[in-house]
C-alpha cells in the first residue's frame, strides 16, 4: 500500500484528545501544508479537538503560518512549547487561561523526545535550576489553570537535578525533501534536520503516527545511504506539498547556500550606523579568537554583520542552536539557518555539546535585568515570549554577554564626531528593581563561576558578586541623566569607569583584525595603571587610543 497520502487525509488521521509533536524552527523544517489542513478540517467540523501539543523550537512568523494554525478555542487543550512569541494566538490562549500551557528549555523539550524514544521515564538534567522552570519558583507553568506537575526537584548524589517527565506522542508532523516509494526521507534542500529523527523515533515507539511534508518522490534514492534522515520504517504517511507551502524558511523560498549546494560570497554589506550595530561592534570586540560561540536570535545577530564587516568571520566559529556550526547564521525569519555552514548537525546533538560546556562563549539579548543580575526574556505581563534555548545555553556557558539597548521601545539617537547623544530615550525601563521572571539567574551564574557582561549603545556593566557594576560608558553620554535616571536602581560604579572605545561610534570599520579586538576602554584602564603617578596627560591617553 503507498504511503502517499494528501494533506486533507492526513488531517483525517488526527483523533480528538491526540498528543501531536511538531517539528520546525521558525519556518525552517515545519509541516505548513498539513498544519493547515488539520486547521481547516477544525474550522469545517470542530474536529479533533482536545489536542496537546508539544513543540521545542518557535515556529511561526508571528502571523497566520506555523503553530498559529493551532490557535483555535476548543482545537488544543494543552500545550508544552520552548518558545511562544512566534505564536501569539497560541500564546494569549494561555495567558488568557484558556488551555494548560508549559514553557520549558528547548534544549530540553529535544532531548525529552529522544527519551521518550529510547522509553526512559523522562529527563534528568541541571538545565533549569533556579528559573522559572525550578518547580520551587513556578515549574514551567504559565497559567494557574495548569496544575500538574511536569517538572520534579531531584536530589542525586548530593546534587540537584530537575527531572523532566515523558509521556507518549501519537502523532508527529515533520518534513523533509524528497520521499522514496518506502517513506525513506531525505533532506538534501532543507536547512536543517532538527530533532526530526528523535521525534519520529519517539511516536512510533508511542504507538503513534508519523506523518512527513515533502517536496517530491523518487522510486528509489539515489543518495547514500548516510543521507536519509527519517528511515522508511519509522514513517507511516507522506504529504507532497505545494511549493507555497514549503519554503526552505518563511522569509525565502529557496537559498542554495543554506544546504551547502553553493559556497555563497560572503555578505559584508555595511550596515548603517545606529544603537544595534554599536552593541554589535562592542560585543565583537570581546570575541576571543578561535573560540566556539553561539549567538541568540535578535539583537546578536548584529555580531555575526558585524564580524563579516570586520572581515573576522574566519576568526572564531559561530553557532546556532538548531544545529548549525561555522559560516555565516542568517537572521529574521530565515534565522536558524547558516550560509557556508561547515556542520549541520541535528538539534538534540547540537543542545548536547551546548548542555556539556562546549561553547566558549554565548552572546544573547536582553529585555530586563536588575541589581542581582537575573534576566527576563520570556514573560512580560500577558506578552509570553518563552524561553526557547536561552537557559540551556546561560546555564552551561562560562563567558556570557547580554546584548540590548538601554531602554526599550522608539528611542532617538545622534551620533557626531565618535560622540554618543540620547536625544529621546525609550519609553520602558530595561534596569528594573525586580525582573517579571528569572530566565537568567544571575546570583546562580556567579557561583557557577561564570563571567556575565551587559553590553548596550551607551554603558557596559559587569556582573559581581555585589551586583551590576558599571565599567563602561559611551563618550558624550552624560552619566547622571542618560545613565542612573534611567535605571530603577543604582548599580556599583567601577572605581576605574572608562570610555567605551571610541571605533564603536565612528562611521568606517573598525579595522580590528589589524589592532587586535581589545576594547579601548580596557586599553585605557591598564594603560591608566601604567601611568599613574607620571607627568601623561589624559588626553594624550585618548588621543593614543583613537590612533
Amino acid at each position: 500500500m503507498s504511503k502517499q497520502i494528501s494533506a486533507e487525509q492526513a488531517a483525517q488521521l488526527i483523533p480528538d484528545n491526540a498528543t501531536i509533536a511538531t517539528g520546525g524552527f521558525i519556518g525552517i523544517g515545519f509541516a505548513e501544508a498539513i498544519a493547515k489542513a488539520i486547521e481547516q478540517r477544525f474550522i469545517t467540523s470542530q474536529q479533533p479537538h482536545k489536542l496537546s501539543l508539544v513543540y521545542a523550537a518557535g515556529q511561526g512568523d508571528a502571523q497566520h503560518r506555523g503553530l498559529n494554525h493551532f490557535a483555535h478555542e476548543g482545537m488544543v487543550n494543552k500545550v508544552i512549547g520552548g518558545h511562544w512569541g512566534l505564536a501569539p494566538g497560541l500564546g494569549k490562549l494561555a495567558t488568557d487561561n484558556r488551555i494548560e500551557a508549559y514553557n520549558l528549555p528547548q534544549g530540553v523539550i529535544c532531548h525529552l523526545f529522544r527519551d521518550i524514544a529510547a522509553g526512559k521515564p523522562g529527563t534528568l538534567t541541571k538545565v533549569g535550576l533556579h528559573t522559572f522552570v525550578d518547580p520551587r519558583q513556578e515549574g514551567g507553568k504559565i497559567n494557574s489553570r495548569t496544575r500538574t506537575d511536569q517538572v520534579e526537584l531531584i536530589n542525586l548524589h548530593g546534587e540537584e537535578y530537575l527531572f523532566y517527565k515523558a509521556f507518549p506522542v501519537d502523532i508527529a508532523l515533520l518534513r523533509g525533501t524528497t520521499a522514496d516509494a518506502d517513506g525513506n526521507i531525505s533532506m538534501e534542500r532543507e536547512a536543517l534536520p532538527l530533532e526530526a529523527l528523535a521525534i519520529a523515533q519517539a511516536t512510533h515507539n508511542s504507538g503513534g503516527k508519523v506523518i512527513v511534508q515533502v517536496e517530491r518522490i523518487t522510486h528509489q534514492h539515489h543518495l547514500t545511504p548516510d543521507r536519509i534522515k527519517i528511515p522508511g520504517i519509522l514513517v507511516d504517511h507522506f504529504v507532497i506539498a505545494d511549493p507555497a507551502d514549503h519554503p526552505q524558511t518563511f522569509a525565502e523560498p529557496f537559498n542554495p547556500a543554506y544546504c551547502g549546494d553553493i559556497v555563497a560570497t560572503v555578505d559584508q554589506e555595511t550596515e548603517p550606523l545606529s544603537a544595534r550595530k554599536i552593541i554589535g561592534r562592542r560585543a565583537l570586540m570581546a570575541l576571543q579568537k578561535q573560540s566556539v560561540v553561539n549567538l541568540g536570535i535578535g539583537m546578536p545577530e548584529m555580531v555575526s554583520a558585524v564580524a563579516a564587516e570586520e572581515k573576522m568571520l574566519n576568526d572564531f566559529t559561530l553557532t546556532v542552536e538548531p544545529g548549525g556550526i561555522g559560516g555565516q547564521p542568517a537572521s529574521g525569519l530565515s534565522f536558524g539557518a547558516v550560509s557556508n555552514a561547515a556542520a549541520v548537525i541535528d538539534q538534540p546533538a547540537q543542545f548536547d555539546f551546548y548542555d556539556g560546556g562546549g561553547l566558549d562563549q554565548a552572546f544573547l539579548g536582553l529585555a530586563e535585568t536588575c541589581p542581582q543580575g537575573h534576566v527576563n526574556v520570556s514573560r512580560f505581563g500577558s506578552k509570553l515570549a518563552g524561553a526557547g534555548g536561552f537557559i540551556n545555553i546561560t546555564q552551561n556557558t562560562r563567558d556570557l554577554y547580554f546584548l540590548g539597548t538601554f531602554t526599550s521601545g522608539p528611542q532617538q539617537i545622534e551620533i557626531n564626531n565618535g560622540e554618543l547623544q540620547i536625544i529621546k530615550n525609550g519609553p520602558v525601563k530595561k534596569f528594573l528593581r525586580q525582573v517579571q521572571q528569572i530566565t537568567f539567574n544571575g546570583e546562580y551564574a556567579i557561583k557557577q563561576g561564570h563571567s556575565v557582561t551587559f553590553i548596550t549603545e551607551r554603558a557596559v556593566f559587569l556582573l559581581t558578586a555585589e551586583g551590576l557594576r558599571l565599567t563602561e560608558i559611551a563618550p558624550g553620554v552624560d552619566l547622571q541623566k542618560d545613565i542612573l535616571e534611567q535605571m530603577e536602581f543604582k548599580p556599583a560604579i567601577d572605581d576605574n569607569l572608562t570610555l567605551m572605545d571610541p571605533r564603536l561610534f565612528n562611521q568606517g570599520p573598525m579595522n580590528l583584525q589589524h589592532s587586535g579586538s581589545h576594547p579601548a576602554g580596557h586599553m585605557r584602564k591598564l594603560w591608566s595603571q601604567l601611568i599613574t603617578n607620571s607627568d601623561t596627560r589624559t588626553e594624550d591617553l585618548d588621543s593614543c587610543i583613537a590612533s
